[in-house]
């Protein structure tokens, strides 16, 4: 029976820790000393004891505990330091009649209680101050304050000020002033620092902390205004009346959150309806109308109509965040459908439409698609096609300029049949970038097509008004408006821990990380409802994650809500660690999708950074909840048939049943996962296993894998020669003859014995059974990872690895072997995708809940898809 997933309701007002050192009570496994040595991984394992909690913590347990570093939270930290001390450095009292008792003691009621450790507002568990009276003003240095008004307040001596809306003002019981105030977190208070030019100075985001503090640490009233969120930042600037600042979103520490104000805003922030700054001139929708052009209203009119919400893969690479991602979404109601995708790599392009022939695939780079989506809606606006209904286009037929089968071409001409594709950069590598068609030439076939620019094509308007047309029609390329999700991990090779040359410094201008302003730039200018970008958690860790920093400021700039979470794969269901950052983003008009709770234990390998442990998606410490437990290497490839160093078939039968529940719910097969009907292939298709077939080793590597042990923990110390110090450190053993293949080469190369300093048990290693491996890579040698089979002399197969990332078995893939290993090695783990689509589906759907995590259905991976018109349980989303 599966355990229950369930757990206690996680509060987002609870802000965590963000210390500098690792919880000391985070519950932790055991690891031998190997493992705490050897925690690196393909992208971002370049662990850093300075930026990274210990590598062994469990990531789906932490204890949240108050924020109180100055950089981190408006909160002033020296205001509670003073305590009961006497407001004699200004002129401050309270004036006019105290609040009546009873009304006191309904609103406060903390305050009258007897003696005892409570909780005020969203701040951690202390010792409430208790009061004698309340009062609705106060009159500092001659200037009256009202409940509810907004001001500056006095920090720390050596640090800022800090900006509060007053909630509270009361009298203890040693007569005592004090107030509490409400926090505003200016940008570079938030996840944003360092990238605060984003969204202005003038813009502040309204939270749930509060703080109690003396009096006398109101400096002076500010006007500060409340607007509704829309869509153009810049246009609603420009419509502020006179203030100080403007607020239209709340934050909230826990996973970095920006949002609109949640459903039940009056009982979040009772101060909301009895504040006179708030402006409520417009509502969300008339802000969307008034700062969306004529043309794109239109197009969100026309999504708001169709049956499926639609979503663009950016990097796509064979497709798996997509596909995770659309069957979560299905379990949830939701057709979500991937109905166009990006990659510039040509295999893993194939992958995706071997996998998905209804996907429009574009083998392109992502600078170059960007370029083309302005290109297209400005030849769209040329043939007056903006603002039209798709279904209302009749497609012409340019019959004026095509040449009469009597008149003669002159040698050398070619005619024009149609035109096929467009693009732009420079398909002919003639170092002549721009747009580009490809031309079906009369009397040749498709072999014979052409690359032309469009200057070349002058003579052929009535052509081009024919593709575009078409195109538009069968909305081949998207315009503003007609992707409702984007999705994508852009690359960020500047940013790993192997590449020794990265700009530690400014990251940004390193060329290797401009994908993720890429990646922005696209987002901006196609406005989709949702946005979930990922990438190694190193994002989050150099220069103080300032990429990270970046990409999140860029969303709230464009005026999306936002928010992070680190999401381990092993505890969704796989026997693997592979942590990854996911941000997501919605306009807000939308519900900010939350993440899922996880379901599985893991073996945690660390590698969270301190600054951002507060978005690790993990169960709290002192809830309630069941996990299932770990999966291992044994419960997801010991079914898979033997196959040799050697194996050259990419097609072969099973050759024995599932032998857990994990190999029942792979081996599904397409029509079972997605629930279609349409075509049900034969048992004889059923039965075959695809791409199970290793990297075949060289001699020398195969002879030396061919020595390892076929023991746990066995690697290459295991073979002769290799000594062995106290301190862990191999060294080669000069007393016995160094032994040599029969190449002539070194059994026990010599980057084995140097690599990490020589404390490291990776060279030719065996992975186990009862293992979780760390990540799957790219790179399937043996040479500095473990990745040889337990039993086999080989390494893992294409297969294996890909059932380690999760992807069903009927997933084929595309090229060379080491291309697929490269395609798996960099997919997004289908569970964790999968667990996201399904959070995403609830969001579209509007049954989710306010607050950062939902809870899974127990069994997840193998419920039933629901049609769009099922409701979700809401009890199946309890956050």
């Amino acid at each position: 029976m599966t355990p229950s997933t369930r757990s206690k309701k996680r509060s987002s007002r609870e802000p965590t820790a963000e210390s500098s050192s690792s919880p000391a009570d985070l519950k932790r496994p055991k690891l031998d000393k190997d493992e705490l040595i050897n925690i690196e991984e393909e992208e971002e394992e370049d662990f850093d004891d300075s930026s990274a909690c210990s590598p062994e913590t469990l990531v789906f347990e932490i204890e949240k505990k108050p924020t109180r570093s100055k950089k981190a939270t408006v909160k002033p930290t020296s205001l509670s330091k003073r305590g009961k001390e006497k407001a004699d450095d200004a002129d401050c009292r309270f004036i006019g009649e105290p609040i009546p008792d009873s009304e006191a003691w309904e609103r406060w009621p903390e305050r009258y209680t007897p003696k005892e450790k409570g909780v005020i507002g969203t701040s951690t568990a202390k010792e409430v101050t208790k009061a004698r009276r309340h009062y609705k003003k106060a009159e500092i240095d001659g200037v009256v304050y009202n409940l509810y008004d907004d001001a500056n307040i006095k920090g720390e001596d050596e640090g800022g000020d800090y900006i509060g809306r007053i909630v509270e003002f009361f009298e203890d019981i040693e007569n005592e002033s004090y107030f509490t105030a409400q926090w505003f977190f200016k940008a570079v208070d938030t996840v944003i620092q360092n990238q605060e030019h984003l969204v202005g100075e003038s813009r502040v985001f309204y939270s749930d902390v509060r703080d109690e503090n003396p009096l006398n640490c109101i400096m002076s009233k500010l006007n500060i205004v409340r607007v509704e969120p829309n869509i153009n930042l810049a246009v609603k600037e420009a419509k502020l009346p006179p203030c100080d600042y403007y607020y239209d979103m709340t934050y909230s520490e826990p996973y970095s959150s920006i949002a609109t104000f949640p459903k039940d805003c009056a009982k979040a922030y009772p101060e909301q309806e009895l504040s006179s700054t708030i402006s409520s001139e417009a509502s969300c929708e008339t802000g969307l109308a008034e700062t969306i052009p004529e043309h794109e209203r239109s197009y969100i009119v026309q999504r708001y109509q169709d049956s499926e919400m639609k979503l663009l893969d950016l990097y796509s690479g064979c497709g798996a965040m997509s596909t995770g991602l659309c069957l979560g979404a299905a379990i949830a109601g939701v057709k979500l459908v991937t109905r166009w995708a990006v990659d510039f790599n040509k295999y893993a392009c194939e992958s995706l439409k071997e996998n998905h022939p209804e996907t429009e695939v574009r083998n392109e780079k992502a600078d170059d698609f960007l370029k083309l989506l302005h290109e297209w809606e400005k030849l769209c606006k040329d043939f007056s096609l903006v603002g039209t209904r798709r279904s209302q286009i009749s497609v012409p037929t340019s019959v004026e300029e095509e040449v009469s089968d009597d008149e003669p071409i002159e040698d050398g001409e070619f005619e024009v049949g149609k035109l096929v594709s467009i693009c732009f950069g420079d398909p002919k590598e003639t170092g002549e970038r721009g747009l580009y068609f490809k031309v079906s030439w009369k009397g040749f076939g498709p072999d014979e097509d052409t690359w032309e620019p469009v200057e070349g094509l002058s003579d052929c308007e009535g052509k081009i008004k024919e593709f575009v047309t078409r195109g538009y029609h069968d909305n081949i390329i998207p315009l503003p408006g007609d992707v409702d999700v984007i999705c994508g991990g852009p690359p960020c090779q500047g940013i790993s821990g192997f590449n020794r040359f990265r700009n530690t410094v400014d990251p940004l201008k390193d060329l290797k990380n401009q994908q993720v302003v890429v990646y922005m730039d696209i987002v901006d200018f196609l406005k989709p409802k949702y946005v979930l970008m990922e990438n190694v958690v190193d994002i989050l860790k150099l220069c103080d994650g300032l990429l990270g920093r970046y990409a999140f400021g860029r969303l709230v700039s464009m005026n999306y809500q936002a928010r992070i979470g680190m999401m381990a794969a092993g505890c969704y269901g796989l026997p693997q660690y592979r942590m990854r950052m996911f941000m997501w983003g919605a306009l807000p008009t939308e519900n900010l999708p939350q993440y899922a709770l996880p379901t599985h234990e893991v073996v945690a390998r660390g590698g969270i950074p301190n600054k951002f442990e507060q978005c690790a998606v993990a169960h709290d410490k002192d809830q309630d909840y069941e996990l299932q437990k770990a999966l291992y290497l044994k419960d997801a490839i010991s079914d898979l048939p033997a196959v040799t160093n050697s194996e050259t078939r990419d097609e072969m039968p099973y050759g024995s049943h599932a032998r857990t529940e994990f190999q029942k719910s792979i081996r599904q097969l397409k029509h079972e996962l997605i629930g279609s009907t349409a075509s049900t292939p034969s048992t004889s298709e059923a039965a075959m296993l695809y791409d199970h077939r290793p990297l075949q080793l060289n001699d020398d590597d195969y002879g030396r894998v061919c020595r390892i042990p076929k023991k746990k923990g066995a690697n290459f110390r295991d073979l002769p020669g290799v000594l062995v110090n106290e301190n862990n450190i191999v060294s080669r053993d000069t007393s016995v003859p160094i032994e040599l293949l029969p190449s002539g080469s070194l059994l026990i190369p010599n980057y084995a014995i140097s690599f990490i300093k020589g404390r490291s048990t990776k060279p030719f290693a065996r992975l186990w059974w009862d293992e979780t491996v760390p990540t799957v890579v790219t790179r399937a040698e043996p040479h500095n990872q473990r990745i040889i089979h337990p039993e086999q002399d080989r390494v893992l197969s294409i297969r294996e690895n890909a059932r380690l990332q999760g992807f069903p078995d009927f997933y084929k893939l595309s090229g060379p072997i080491k291309e697929r290993y490269i395609q798996v090695g960099n997919a997004v783990a289908v569970p964790v995708a999968r667990a996201l689509g399904y959070a995403l589906g609830l969001a579209i759907k509007r049954t989710c809940e306010d607050g950062p995590l939902l809870t899974l259905p127990p069994n997840f991976p193998n419920c039933p898809m629901r049609s769009s018109s099922q409701e979700v349980d809401v009890l199946d989303a309890e956050v």
